[in-house]
Protein backbone atom coordinates (compact mmCIF):
# COMPACT_ATOMS: atom_id res chain seq x y z
CA UNK A 1 0.00 0.00 0.00
CA UNK A 2 3.14 2.32 -0.41
CA UNK A 3 1.37 3.96 -3.95
CA UNK A 4 -1.48 5.23 -1.41
CA UNK A 5 1.38 7.28 0.05
CA UNK A 6 2.32 10.82 -0.74
CA UNK A 7 5.39 12.75 0.11
CA UNK A 8 4.46 15.81 2.32
CA UNK A 9 5.69 18.64 -0.17
CA UNK A 10 4.08 16.71 -2.88
CA UNK A 11 0.52 17.59 -1.26
CA UNK A 12 1.52 20.69 -0.36
CA UNK A 13 2.39 21.69 -4.05
CA UNK A 14 -0.53 19.51 -5.23
CA UNK A 15 -2.78 22.21 -2.90
CA UNK A 16 -1.10 25.39 -4.06
CA UNK A 17 -1.37 24.62 -7.68
CA UNK A 18 -5.38 23.83 -6.67
CA UNK A 19 -5.32 27.76 -5.07
CA UNK A 20 -3.35 28.96 -7.98
CA UNK A 21 -5.68 27.46 -10.46
CA UNK A 22 -9.04 29.00 -8.45
CA UNK A 23 -7.31 32.26 -7.86
CA UNK A 24 -6.42 31.98 -11.97
CA UNK A 25 -10.79 31.27 -13.04
CA UNK A 26 -11.89 33.68 -10.21
CA UNK A 27 -10.11 36.66 -12.13
CA UNK A 28 -11.21 35.68 -15.08
CA UNK A 29 -14.31 35.12 -14.28
CA UNK A 30 -14.35 38.43 -13.15
CA UNK A 31 -12.64 40.16 -16.07
CA UNK A 32 -15.51 38.77 -18.14
CA UNK A 33 -18.26 40.23 -15.53
CA UNK A 34 -16.19 43.90 -16.18
CA UNK A 35 -16.01 43.06 -20.27
CA UNK A 36 -19.61 41.85 -20.62
CA UNK A 37 -21.06 44.14 -18.12
CA UNK A 38 -19.56 47.18 -20.30
CA UNK A 39 -20.47 45.50 -23.86
CA UNK A 40 -24.28 45.25 -22.82
CA UNK A 41 -23.82 48.87 -21.82
CA UNK A 42 -22.92 49.68 -24.92
CA UNK A 43 -25.52 47.32 -26.67
CA UNK A 44 -28.67 48.98 -24.58
CA UNK A 45 -27.16 52.59 -25.02
CA UNK A 46 -24.77 53.12 -27.63
CA UNK A 47 -23.37 56.45 -26.69
CA UNK A 48 -23.64 58.61 -23.17
CA UNK A 49 -26.13 61.14 -23.49
CA UNK A 50 -24.67 65.11 -22.97
CA UNK A 51 -26.36 67.09 -19.88
CA UNK A 52 -27.93 69.35 -23.12
CA UNK A 53 -29.47 66.38 -24.93
CA UNK A 54 -31.16 65.02 -21.39
CA UNK A 55 -32.49 68.68 -20.76
CA UNK A 56 -33.91 69.46 -24.33
CA UNK A 57 -36.28 66.51 -23.94
CA UNK A 58 -39.82 66.79 -23.57
CA UNK A 59 -40.72 64.23 -21.30
CA UNK A 60 -38.52 63.06 -18.65
CA UNK A 61 -36.72 59.76 -18.73
CA UNK A 62 -37.54 56.95 -16.48
CA UNK A 63 -33.84 58.37 -14.97
CA UNK A 64 -29.96 58.97 -15.24
CA UNK A 65 -26.91 57.56 -14.15
CA UNK A 66 -23.97 59.64 -14.01
CA UNK A 67 -20.74 57.48 -14.65
CA UNK A 68 -17.56 58.69 -13.34
CA UNK A 69 -14.44 56.78 -14.76
CA UNK A 70 -10.78 58.06 -14.28
CA UNK A 71 -7.60 57.28 -13.24
CA UNK A 72 -6.30 59.57 -10.63
CA UNK A 73 -7.19 59.61 -7.12
CA UNK A 74 -7.85 62.83 -6.22
CA UNK A 75 -10.05 63.41 -9.81
CA UNK A 76 -13.49 63.00 -7.81
CA UNK A 77 -13.22 66.51 -5.91
CA UNK A 78 -13.67 68.14 -9.45
CA UNK A 79 -16.11 64.68 -10.55
CA UNK A 80 -18.62 65.38 -7.84
CA UNK A 81 -19.30 68.89 -7.71
CA UNK A 82 -19.77 68.71 -11.85
CA UNK A 83 -22.06 65.57 -11.21
CA UNK A 84 -23.83 67.53 -8.55
CA UNK A 85 -24.23 70.58 -10.90
CA UNK A 86 -25.92 68.12 -13.61
CA UNK A 87 -27.95 67.18 -11.33
CA UNK A 88 -28.99 70.07 -10.28
CA UNK A 89 -29.82 71.09 -14.08
CA UNK A 90 -31.29 67.89 -14.65
CA UNK A 91 -33.85 67.97 -11.41
CA UNK A 92 -34.63 71.65 -12.11
CA UNK A 93 -36.23 70.28 -15.91
CA UNK A 94 -37.49 67.42 -14.51
CA UNK A 95 -38.03 67.97 -10.74
CA UNK A 96 -38.16 64.16 -9.93
CA UNK A 97 -36.26 62.71 -11.80
CA UNK A 98 -34.29 59.86 -10.33
CA UNK A 99 -30.32 60.17 -10.63
CA UNK A 100 -27.66 57.48 -9.35
CA UNK A 101 -23.33 58.18 -9.65
CA UNK A 102 -21.08 55.21 -10.39
CA UNK A 103 -17.68 55.82 -10.31
CA UNK A 104 -15.38 53.19 -10.80
CA UNK A 105 -12.20 54.35 -11.53
CA UNK A 106 -9.01 54.92 -9.33
CA UNK A 107 -10.84 58.03 -7.74
CA UNK A 108 -13.01 55.51 -6.23
CA UNK A 109 -10.53 54.90 -3.36
CA UNK A 110 -11.21 58.38 -2.37
CA UNK A 111 -14.47 57.18 -1.04
CA UNK A 112 -12.40 54.47 1.13
CA UNK A 113 -12.90 54.83 5.54
CA UNK A 114 -9.32 55.64 5.71
CA UNK A 115 -9.90 58.43 3.04
CA UNK A 116 -12.09 60.33 5.27
CA UNK A 117 -9.96 62.76 6.66
CA UNK A 118 -8.16 63.56 3.68
CA UNK A 119 -11.10 63.55 1.44
CA UNK A 120 -13.25 65.45 3.99
CA UNK A 121 -15.37 67.23 1.38
CA UNK A 122 -15.97 64.53 -1.07
CA UNK A 123 -16.88 62.27 1.85
CA UNK A 124 -19.16 65.14 2.75
CA UNK A 125 -21.13 65.23 -0.75
CA UNK A 126 -21.33 61.70 -0.88
CA UNK A 127 -22.94 61.84 2.34
CA UNK A 128 -25.60 64.65 1.10
CA UNK A 129 -25.78 62.78 -2.25
CA UNK A 130 -27.27 60.17 -0.19
CA UNK A 131 -29.32 61.88 2.14
CA UNK A 132 -31.49 63.96 -0.89
CA UNK A 133 -31.73 60.37 -2.80
CA UNK A 134 -28.91 60.22 -5.17
CA UNK A 135 -27.18 56.84 -4.56
CA UNK A 136 -23.01 56.36 -5.25
CA UNK A 137 -21.94 53.39 -6.16
CA UNK A 138 -18.14 51.88 -5.97
CA UNK A 139 -16.54 48.82 -7.63
CA UNK A 140 -16.73 45.99 -5.61
CA UNK A 141 -14.43 44.26 -7.96
CA UNK A 142 -11.50 46.74 -8.83
CA UNK A 143 -11.62 47.52 -4.90
CA UNK A 144 -10.47 43.88 -4.41
CA UNK A 145 -7.77 44.00 -6.97
CA UNK A 146 -6.47 46.79 -4.26
CA UNK A 147 -6.81 44.05 -1.42
CA UNK A 148 -9.92 46.53 -0.19
CA UNK A 149 -13.70 44.80 0.82
CA UNK A 150 -17.02 46.53 0.87
CA UNK A 151 -16.50 47.14 4.42
CA UNK A 152 -13.60 49.26 3.81
CA UNK A 153 -16.22 52.29 2.50
CA UNK A 154 -18.50 54.00 4.44
CA UNK A 155 -22.05 52.98 5.33
CA UNK A 156 -22.90 55.93 2.88
CA UNK A 157 -21.08 54.38 -0.43
CA UNK A 158 -22.64 52.10 -2.20
CA UNK A 159 -20.65 48.90 -2.45
CA UNK A 160 -22.02 47.00 -6.19
CA UNK A 161 -20.67 44.06 -7.08
CA UNK A 162 -19.23 45.20 -10.17
CA UNK A 163 -19.26 49.37 -11.37
CA UNK A 164 -19.96 48.78 -15.31
CA UNK A 165 -22.81 46.19 -14.21
CA UNK A 166 -24.46 48.59 -11.99
CA UNK A 167 -24.62 51.34 -14.76
CA UNK A 168 -25.99 48.41 -16.95
CA UNK A 169 -28.95 47.50 -14.28
CA UNK A 170 -29.92 51.32 -14.59
CA UNK A 171 -29.87 51.37 -18.25
CA UNK A 172 -32.01 48.34 -18.57
CA UNK A 173 -34.43 50.58 -16.30
CA UNK A 174 -34.20 53.44 -18.93
CA UNK A 175 -31.83 55.58 -17.11
CA UNK A 176 -29.84 58.14 -19.77
CA UNK A 177 -25.93 58.01 -19.31
CA UNK A 178 -24.30 60.99 -18.66
CA UNK A 179 -20.22 59.65 -18.79
CA UNK A 180 -17.39 62.06 -16.73
CA UNK A 181 -14.16 60.61 -17.42
CA UNK A 182 -11.96 63.34 -17.94
CA UNK A 183 -11.79 67.22 -16.36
Amino acid sequence: MNFLKTHPSSSALCLRQVVNTRLFFTSLFFLFVLISGSANVKAANTEPDSLQDIIKLKTAPAGVVIEIVTWGGDNLEWALPRAKKYIQALQEKFPKLPVAIVTHGAEQFALTKDEQQDNREVHQLVKSLGESGVPVHVCETFAGWRGLAADDFPDYVNVAAAGPAQVNDYLSLGYKLILIDEE
